[in-house]
């Protein structure tokens, strides 16, 4: 209700007047109680709200949880995540909505009524005040009498002036009233739309979310009535299965054959036999517990929980003999004697004693006869060229790690030291760059990102050998040469182990993101430095011509070759491979059988297992021991290897231009890790092409060179593994060409793919066959059905099989210490093709 008052009846305080004055202040008074009242239930609205957002995103939360525990269900994963995440933005839309409201109905009614209304009873109070002045003024004025003027003048005096402050007053009131009362209006109705509008803005976001949301619920509706479908059969086939079980185990417990009940053969995990036995402790007491027993792998173990490491009773069966025990108090025992100590158990039922002694004796039998096959694989087992196929012990550890591989790297000269700030003991290290820092400046070149600079400890982490080897090859004085040229000469002050990390941190965004220290080489140097690359490379290719052929490693059986195969020999000195016939054939059979399973449970997808055809490629690819073993007359005709005609040097002609990436190029195919540091500061792209030169990568030419360690600094340096030349040959396919086994082993480790093909058709695969390398055969194929095999399992960004790392383990480690050993050619320069 708007009340205005007019200032004319103001001057004349009439009676209308004063009963509109009374009705505003009636009025006033109402307004202010309605306001506080809403104030305070708004206050409360937003509490609610809070709360109510609170339990709500703890609910979400409950979502989340469930969504990651049900990471095994992709359906249930994903469409929690994504409901989740959609309740979490209506949560976000209610904090604006209350954040809305409490900005337009509590903040902005608040103020009006401490500052508007307190500034209308303000002016109330004057006005009641100069009101009560005003009426005793005329009452002495009428009280005055006549024969005494000095008070009559007195008494005129005090109304006039009365009169004259209570008008003043009184419009002030008036104006206040009405100011009031025009405010009102627009105050409440603004707060209040300000509100309504926050609830159309909350409704259209969530109408919009949920809109986008609509597609997958309503596909989700149309899966859930096929898993109903699918849960009422597959309770039917559970419900059959049970009663399939229930019968056969109420069979067997008729017959009393309980020992297939109590034991299960697991053969592809190595498991001989398993269940339950009663073990006499060997304390005083001799207690007997309960313990899940097994035989694997040649050894006696048990665990009294599944989550428990296995306890081993007996490490080496052939050391053991069991026997039953009859002289004890309890039914079913039966011993195992070792030459250290003797386990007594006891079996539930007698046939349980006789299945397990049983299998304690085949146990042993099967050790001696696998030892006994060792036995003749002795002297290749004991090198550094295998070592992945022995199951029965322990796998020996090819990666360095702790003190070994930082006692190494800070033997370097100046690694002793952080790069960047020079802290003593450093224990941190880029391995792109290959320099070591202390762990402040570490956590700096983290955050610069891994296309600049990629940070693992020296003691925590496992170093590869070609990664160590790199690493020793650079250094902090190497690099420090590079990045920090010119640092002298433009005055920038290197930091020290007790500065700011602003400070360290701004230092070693210049030196390494912005480059600042870097020394541009002038053209002069730019040409003297590719003469000093093409010089080197001549040398190394020059030294490696005139080497006399090397005679292959001594390999297991080995027997004069008949003359068919002295005289390709003698054309060519080519070594055995590194795999026996013997272990091939055991290794295949293992990815068989493994294969075999996963296509039996992915027929349905159509995946087909190679292993069969992949061991008889390799089949075809002989060595010189299969050679050598078979008779004269059974001698296959020999495959004839690619053409090795000598490398001659390459004529290096003028560059039109020198360039960054040309350095890299040619400092790539000399070895020279240094030069290919410099030319990657200098801005070269690990990428770049030679189109002069059929379009190579230096990736390519390190191929060429023949050292593990650069191709290992370019690919840690963001090389493409799979940048193809002119001719569609990528660097797997050089490494294939040239016999370079190592290598074939980094790019294959690296994602190199082997599926691709050049302009001939050929993949490294048939490029491997016709060269008769079987190394190189076995690598791809291994690689092959590996990655079959984690196709078939769905697991995809998995390590794979860990017979498949240990293979790829140990070539690593024997292309790093006995490179020599996997030249595919002897005496000669691979040719340049």
């Amino acid at each position: 209700m708007k009340v205005m008052v007019d200032f004319e009846e103001c001057l004349k305080d009439s009676p209308r007047f004063r009963a509109a004055i009374e009705e505003v202040e009636v009025d006033v008074g109402e307004l202010e109680i309605k306001l506080d009242k809403l104030v305070k239930l708004c206050i409360g609205m937003l509490d609610a709200g809070k709360a109510y957002n609170t339990a709500n995103k703890q609910f979400v939360n409950g979502i989340r949880e469930l969504a990651q525990q049900s990471t095994k269900d992709e359906v249930i994963e994903s469409s929690l995540t994504k409901f989740a995440e959609s309740l979490q933005e209506m949560i976000n839309y209610h904090t604006i909505l209350f954040d809305q409201a409490q900005r337009s109905i509590r903040s902005q009614l608040q103020t009006f009524v401490k500052e508007d209304l307190r500034k209308f009873k303000d002016a109330k109070k004057q006005f009641d005040k100069v009101s009560e002045e005003k009426e005793a003024a005329l009452v002495k004025n009428a009280q005055a009498p006549r024969n005494k003027q000095h008070e009559v003048e007195e008494a005129t005096n005090i109304l006039t002036a009365t009169r004259k402050c209570f008008r003043h007053i009184a419009l002030d009131y008036v104006l206040q009233i009405n100011v009031l009362q025009s405010k009102r209006r627009f105050e409440i109705l603004r707060s209040m739309l300000s509100f309504m509008y926050a609830h159309l803005t909350f409704f259209h976001q969530g109408y919009d979310l949920f809109s986008e949301l609509q597609p997958l619920m309503n596909e989700l509706g149309g899966q859930l009535d096929q898993l109903v479908v699918d849960a009422a059969k597959e309770k039917r086939d559970m419900e059959q299965k049970h009663s399939t079980i229930q019968q056969k185990a109420a069979l067997q417990d008729f017959s009393n054959d309980d020992t297939k009940l109590e034991y299960n053969v697991d053969t592809d995990n190595g498991i001989a036999m398993e269940g339950y036995l009663f073990k006499r402790a060997s304390n005083a007491f001799k207690t007997w517990n309960r313990r899940w027993f097994s035989i694997q792998n040649n050894q006696l173990v048990y665990q009294k929980k599944f989550k428990d490491n296995p306890t081993v009773v007996v490490e080496d069966l052939r050391l053991c003999t069991v026997k039953q025990c009859e002289d004890v108090e309890r039914r079913f025992c039966f011993e195992v004697v070792s030459p250290t100590k003797n386990c007594m158990m006891q079996a539930d039922s007698e046939k349980l004693r006789q299945a397990w002694i049983k299998a304690v004796q085949s146990s042993i039998a099967t050790a001696f006869r696998e030892k006994g096959e060792d036995a003749q694989k002795l002297d290749r087992k004991s090198s550094t060229s295998t070592g992945s196929l022995d199951s029965g012990g322990e796998p020996k550890e090819r990666s360095l790690k702790g003190e070994s591989a930082l006692q190494r790297v800070q033997a370097i000269p100046g690694n002793a030291y952080c790069c960047d700030c020079g802290q003593a003991d450093p224990r941190w290290a880029s391995i792109n760059l290959g320099i070591t820092l202390c762990i402040e400046c570490s956590g700096i070149h983290r955050s610069l990102g891994v296309h600049f600079s990629k940070v693992r400890s020296l003691t925590l982490d496992t170093w590869e050998p070609e990664l160590l080897k790199l690493m020793c090859e650079l250094g902090n004085g190497v690099i420090n040469q590079i990045y920090e040229a010119q640092r002298e000469e433009l005055g920038a002050r290197k930091p020290q182990p007790g500065d700011s990390r602003q400070e360290i941190e701004a230092y070693i965004r210049a030196k390494y993101v912005d480059k600042r220290f870097v020394r541009k080489p002038s053209p002069a140097e730019q040409r003297s430095k590719f003469m000093a690359l093409t010089k080197q490379e001549r040398r190394l290719s020059s030294s490696s011509e005139h080497l006399p052929p090397r005679p292959p490693p001594p390999t297991p059986k080995m027997r004069p070759a008949s003359n068919a195969s002295a005289a390709a020999g003698g054309e060519e000195a080519r070594r055995d491979s590194l795999f026996c016939p013997d272990e091939l054939d055991s290794l295949f059979s293992y990815f068989d059988t493994s294969s075999k399973l996963r296509s039996i449970r992915s027929a349905d997808s159509g995946i087909q297992n190679s292993a069969d055809g992949s061991r008889e490629m390799l089949a075809s690819t002989p060595s010189n021991n299969s050679l050598s073993e078979a008779g004269e007359a059974d001698l296959p005709e020999p495959p004839v290897p690619l053409p090795l005609p000598r490398r001659d040097s390459p004529v290096f002609s003028e560059p039109r231009e020198y360039s960054p990436g040309l350095q890299l190029y040619w400092a790539s195919c000399a070895r020279s890790l240094p030069d290919m540091a410099e030319a990657l500061a200098h801005g070269a792209d690990v990428n770049w092409v030679n189109a002069e030169d059929d379009n190579r990568t230096p990736l390519i030419q390190a191929v060429q060179g023949g050292s593990l360690v650069t191709c290992e600094f370019l690919l840690q340096n963001a090389a493409n593994v799979n940048q193809q030349d002119i001719r569609g040959r990528g660097p797997l396919h050089h490494a294939t060409i040239l016999g370079h086994t190592g290598q074939v082993c980094l790019f294959l480790k690296r994602g190199a793919s082997q599926n691709a093909v050049d302009i001939d058709n050929k993949s490294p695969l048939s490029i491997a066959v016709d060269a008769a390398n079987a190394d190189i055969v076995t690598l791809l194929r291994l690689a092959k059905m590996n990655e079959e095999m984690r196709e078939a399992e769905g697991a995809y960004g998995q390590p794979g099989d860990e017979t498949y790392q240990d293979i790829f383990r140990d070539f690593s480690q024997m292309a790093s210490d006995d490179p020599d050993r996997l030249n595919r050619f002897q005496g000669y320069d691979a040719p340049r093709l």
